[in-house]
């Protein structure tokens, strides 16, 4: 999952979600130096990613892309989730993309001061470019993907992977519709009893 499958996945609570996007700045044991909920939200980006990572039908859908794009493309299918989650919107959330990406950016500024200095120098761009919305749009991945590959140190061609997802859109539609529920779920099961 990426940054706004993350989000969407954090519920409402203010430094969960926080705590779930800054989760990839936060290596090893240094989420111990977070309390409570930023705490939390950390732990729920690591559960995230550990089942999403193990899961069948994402497997699936990183198998066709994996020839061509090698350990890249679990980064790559993240994104296509991205996009059939924000293109989708309207089905899985009561208020608008426009109104929940400006939320999470609020909400990034409210807690600034908990977030790693990378982690917030990549949040001044996700703001600026408004990456979340823009992942509504094919374009908007194809921007992701390109900036990505210029920030890998191996040959990744991430820079191509927005055609194969145009190309087989049906089958990760599919597999994306049958996947989000289960870690929806999944989150949500966990957040009650942690």
């Amino acid at each position: 999952m990426n940054l706004l499958a993350h989000a969407y996945l954090s519920g409402d609570n203010t430094q969960i979600l926080v705590g779930n996007l800054i989760g990839d700045f936060v290596k090893g044991k240094r989420y111990e130096q977070y309390e409570g909920d930023l705490q939390k939200g950390i732990l729920l980006h690591r559960q995230i990613d550990e089942y999403t990572d193990t899961h069948p039908i994402v497997i699936q859908s990183k198998r066709r892309l994996s020839e061509k794009y090698r350990h890249y493309s679990g980064v790559i299918v993240d994104l296509f989730y991205d996009y059939f989650l924000a293109s989708q919107w309207q089905k899985h959330h009561h208020t608008s993309l426009e109104q929940f990406s400006a939320q999470v950016y609020e909400s990034l500024k409210t807690l600034s001061e908990h977030i790693p200095k990378k982690a917030n120098e990549m949040f001044g761009y996700m703001e600026r470019g408004n990456w979340l919305l823009n992942y509504r749009e094919v374009k908007g991945i194809d921007s992701a993907l390109t900036g990505l590959s210029h920030r890998t140190k191996f040959l990744s061609k991430m820079e191509q992977a927005a055609d194969d997802l145009v190309a087989s859109k049906e089958e990760f539609k599919e597999e994306f519709d049958e996947f989000f529920p289960q870690i929806k779920a999944f989150t949500e099961e966990w957040m009650r009893h942690n």
